[in-house]
Formats: structure tokens, C-alpha cells, sequence
């Protein structure tokens, strides 16, 4: 006895139907997505003919702004700009110098990523970061100019658990992972007086940033904590020493090399 389908004609007919739409649109979408990969493609090599360039990277367009509304920016007339991976890269220059303009957006991903589109994509010489930066040294004011030699990322850190003292071990310090060699930051000593006891929080150890490859060899590492700055790079931001600032809030005895 043969089995009976409860599926009408007419069902199979609207089906195989809606399966031809979903299927047609599904195509459309990728037709799409590949042209725009192919578009992007042909920009990037219509940039990288005119390079080197050096990069600027932004975290986000509070600073960017600024520095398009400058007119020492002037945009690229035949292709100003070109969209790829969610990221606009902006291309013209800064005096005689051609950049290309990247917001990175916020966090140390975002960061990473973005610059990592922008070296892999287009032909450039080197990297800038510009925005805003705090200051944590009370000698410093608004308007001085700090070159400075070495820097680090803070937020990196092994946050020890409740009752560990600084004497206990870390987790995996004995593998390499972690370290007791930058300090810590202690939450109770930062309580309100009278608290009564230790805080629950307890502290966090600084960590150094992992380095790959450290000689060549894949997964090798090295940790660095303070990253020198590059020294071409070290060598122009000293010319700033002697340099006039323009409605700069300090005044220029006060501007110093630190």
C-alpha cells in the first residue's frame, strides 16, 4: 500500500516557488557582496599606485573631525575615500605628505583590527595615532607637548582573587603567562575611611603585551610592557621642541621636552 503525501499540488507549487525567491535572493546578496569586494578591490589598487602613504589612525569622530575640517588636510579629488569592512578610508594629504585617514572606533580590538586592514590593504610607510590623551603627571598642563620615549598599555592585568596576598602565586605565572614583576593596584587601599576590612575586588597585577612572532618562529613569544618608540619617528617629534604653537593656551617658556 503506497503512502499518501498531505501536500497538495497547489502547497508544492507555492513552495518550490518561495524556494526560488529565497534561492534568487540569496544570489542577489552574494552577486552583490562580490562586486563590492571586486570595486573595493580595484580602488585599493588605484591607491597603492600613488603611495607609500602614511597612516592616521583615529578612535573616533570627536578627533577626526577636527582633523578633516583643517585646512592643512586636503582630500583626494578623484577618490576621496574608499569603503571596506565596515571602515571608510579616507585618502589625500597632510602638506606635502599623502595619508589615509582610518577611525579605528574605541578599544584596543577595534584598534588592532582596523590597523591591520589598513597595512594589509594599502601601501603604507607608516603609522600615526591621533587624538586626545589624559595626563596623570600634576607638572603637566593643557597645551604642553610631550614627546615621549616609551609607552604602554595598562589594561592589561591578572586580577587576583580575594585572600591572595602579593606573596601567592598567580595563576599560570609559573607557565609564563603572568607576571608579579609590574605592580599591582590594590582596591582597599583606595576605600572610602572607616569601611571597616579589606574590599572584595582585592587587586589586579599590570601585565606585559605578548609579541609575536619574537624570532621568527611561529607561537614564539616575547613580553614587553614599556614599547619604545620608533626611532625615526622619536627623532621628528623632537623638531616640535623649538617649534612656534599657534593659539597654543601655554606659553612658550612653559612648552618643554619630557
Amino acid at each position: 500500500m503506497a503512502a499518501r503525501s498531505s501536500s497538495s499540488p497547489a502547497k508544492t507549487t507555492t513552495t518550490l516557488a518561495l524556494l526560488l525567491v529565497v534561492a534568487a535572493a540569496a544570489a542577489a546578496v552574494a552577486a552583490e557582496a562580490a562586486a563590492v569586494a571586486a570595486d573595493a578591490a580595484r580602488g585599493v589598487r588605484q591607491v597603492n599606485r600613488r603611495g607609500p602613504y602614511l597612516g592616521v589612525v583615529v578612535p573616533n569622530g570627536f578627533e577626526m573631525e577636527p582633523l578633516l575640517r583643517s585646512p592643512a588636510f586636503s582630500p583626494a579629488k578623484k577618490l576621496p575615500y574608499l569603503d571596506v569592512a565596515g571602515r571608510r578610508f579616507r585618502f589625500g594629504s597632510i602638506g606635502e605628505k599623502k595619508v589615509i585617514i582610518v577611525m579605528t572606533g574605541l578599544g584596543m580590538l577595534n584598534s588592532g583590527v582596523t590597523t591591520q586592514l589598513l597595512l594589509t590593504l594599502f601601501d603604507v610607510e607608516g603609522i600615526v595615532h591621533f587624538g586626545i590623551a589624559g595626563n596623570a603627571d600634576p607638572d603637566l598642563h593643557i597645551g604642553d607637548v610631550t614627546v615621549p620615549r616609551y609607552w604602554a598599555h595598562t589594561g592589561l592585568w591578572n586580577w587576583q582573587r580575594y585572600g591572595d596576598g602579593p606573596e601567592k602565586e598567580l595563576a599560570l605565572e609559573s607557565n609564563g603567562d603572568y607576571t608579579r614583576k609590574y605592580g599591582a593596584l590594590n582596591f582597599s587601599d583606595y576605600g572610602v575611611a572607616g569601611g571597616g576590612g579589606g574590599n572584595l575586588l582585592n587587586g589586579v597585577w599590570y601585565q606585559p603585551e605578548e609579541v609575536f612572532p619574537a624570532d621568527g618562529t611561529p607561537e614564539s613569544r616575547r613580553h614587553e610592557f614599556w614599547v619604545p618608540v620608533d626611532g625615526r619617528y622619536y627623532q621628528l617629534a623632537q623638531k616640535l621642541e623649538a617649534m612656534p604653537l599657534e593659539r597654543c593656551v601655554t606659553a612658550p617658556g612653559r612648552r618643554r621636552r619630557r
